[in-house]
């Protein structure tokens, strides 16, 4: 799979209109009207997608047909400046064949999503080179109290450069310092790309991975086949989000921690652990996937993207 050049959608501009849309597994109705709430109390206008208040068949949001049309329209539709996810939860790889990327190409915006997303939003990054924002969705994080982290939210749409670390909860395992372009996501939909037409790109990149219940021989067990794959084998560092919920109870705390550095052990490039983008405890982080970045780990770990995702 070839790389495309990064095709920077427009800055976002104070009080643009959201497309909100479901292209995954349904979210409770309250926590989606409490997303629109504060998202209308930030100054923006978001409106539902037709299908996104779906719920079924199974676990999704409507059938893969309708959630592809909503996703289309999305990108279609002018008066949206950007769209985003009301969750995640599972069904949005049905989506990742029928993806219009002649469609996406010629209105390009943000997408906001991560967990199950993430395989769209790479595919789109890979082959159409729109930048993927792993951040906060609507039922998901903007229904939550102190669930975004506004400074990272606000620079990437709006096209200014920006720095995370300590004070979001990286922190150091392996020093060093690297270069690269930002890229990653959900490491268990990361694995389940592998063998698959999407697989991910990751050459050159530093990579981010988290993920949300797994435990940490299952962590271990996903980055074995990760590095079995060679995706490992040429990136220039690696950060891991805050790893929510992945322990096992009664097990050393710090066992997870102890299984990343195994599983780097020969690598020379820089490890940080902990920043909270994507299934996060609170302030969830936006990152932007496709832009070069530097990672620092020294005595703190930090974070720099060094280009906007947006033209401003």
């Amino acid at each position: 799979m070839s790389e495309s050049a990064l095709l920077k959608p427009p800055a976002v501009a104070p009080g643009a209109g959201i497309r909100i849309i479901a292209p995954a597994s349904f979210a409770r109705p309250d926590r989606v009207e409490e997303g629109l709430r504060s998202l209308r109390e930030l100054g923006y206008e978001p409106s539902l997608s037709k299908s996104a208040h779906m719920r079924g068949p199974l676990f999704f949001a409507g059938t893969a047909g309708q959630r592809l049309t909503d996703l289309h329209s999305a990108f279609a539709d002018d008066s949206a400046a950007m769209a985003m996810c009301v969750r995640g939860g599972y069904g949005s790889n049905y989506l990742l064949n029928g993806l219009n990327l002649d469609l996406i190409r010629a209105h390009p915006k943000p997408l906001f999503a991560y967990s199950d997303l993430t395989g769209v939003q790479l595919r789109l990054l890979d082959q159409v080179g729109l930048p993927a924002f792993h951040g906060p969705m609507a039922a998901a994080d903007f229904a939550s109290e102190n669930g975004v982290h506004p400074g990272s939210f606000e620079a990437a749409i709006r096209g200014k450069t920006y720095s995370v670390g300590a004070t979001e909860g990286m922190r150091v395992l392996k020093a060093g310092s690297a270069r690269g372009t930002l890229y990653g996501g959900c490491l268990s939909i990361l694995v389940s790309l592998l063998g698959t037409p999407w697989e991910p790109v990751t050459e050159g990149k530093l990579l981010f991975l988290e993920d949300t219940g797994a435990k940490p021989y299952q962590i271990d067990r996903m980055l074995w086949q990760l590095r079995a794959a060679r995706k490992l084998r040429d990136i220039r560092g690696v950060i891991f989000g805050e790893m929510l919920d992945c322990a096992s109870p009664g097990a050393d705390p710090s066992l997870l921690e102890q299984v990343i550095l195994q599983a780097f052990d020969d690598f020379d490039g820089p490890v940080a652990f902990g920043l909270r983008s994507g299934h996060v405890s609170r302030e969830n982080v936006t990152l932007t996937f496709g832009v070069e970045a530097e990672l620092r780990a020294g005595n703190d770990a930090e974070l720099r993207l060094l280009e906007p995702a947006v033209a401003a």
